[in-house]
């Protein structure tokens, strides 16, 4: 937890997806303080004439590099947020070759009740969790 749902045009090699994915884990960590085996990404590829992504007028340039983020969360704060967009696009740029202009991330929050890691129970509500 988080979870992480992360969206790209198909064609990227195995190597370019385990870079990928591992990047986008780096930022989370790190912005977010949670322990590293909080590992739950789902990748989802798809054709370019499924995946469209504009600007929002704001004239930002997109390639086929372009990497949608939506991360499902506990509430986390401003600084946190801020925090993760800038290690992400940073992280990104180092380790994957993707510019800050191909990266856009949606952070979705939900409560302790909205998360069982199985077993039947919510384990931030039972205690088993911090």
């Amino acid at each position: 937890m988080p979870l992480m749902k992360i969206h790209v045009l198909k064609g990227r090699s195995t190597d370019e997806v385990e870079r990928l994915l591992d990047t986008v884990h780096e930022a989370m960590l790190q912005a977010f303080q949670v322990p590293e085996r909080d590992l739950y990404q789902i990748l989802n590829e798809h054709a370019a004439s499924h995946f469209r992504a504009l600007d929002t007028g704001l004239d930002i340039a997109r390639t086929d590099k372009f990497v949608m983020i939506e991360v499902v969360t506990r509430p986390r704060t401003r600084a946190e947020k801020m925090d993760f967009y800038e290690r992400l696009c940073r992280l990104l740029s180092e380790n994957y070759g993707v510019e800050s202009s191909d990266v856009m991330v949606s952070i979705v929050q939900n409560t302790d009740e909205d998360w069982s890691f199985g077993l039947g129970r919510a384990q931030f509500v039972t205690g088993d969790l911090a």
